[in-house]
């Protein structure tokens, strides 16, 4: 067998474990390289519970002042389930 027969068959037999030590080197690099470049973040936000404490207080102080909360069962109720006043 000719020596480059012979190369051949190692290469293609261990192709990727060679060529993942450099895929991951440069994509390590490449990753790092482009976070330095980039001045792109996503900001910080409260949590969701904080969040959700804040809407429930703002709704509950919008319906005290402005208006009374909607019941949408009030809206169509037969009339054989109203009440008789």
């Amino acid at each position: 067998m000719a020596w480059p027969a012979l190369a051949m068959m190692v290469l293609r037999r261990y192709t990727p474990f060679i060529t993942l030590p450099f895929a991951a080197v440069i994509g390590f690099i490449g990753y790092h390289a482009e976070g330095w470049i980039s001045d792109r973040h996503t900001p910080s936000t409260a949590p969701i519970n904080q969040q959700r404490q804040d809407r429930l207080l703002q709704e509950s102080m919008d319906s005290n002042t402005t208006k009374a909360k909607h019941n949408p069962l009030e809206v169509n109720l037969s009339p054989s389930l109203s009440p008789s006043s």
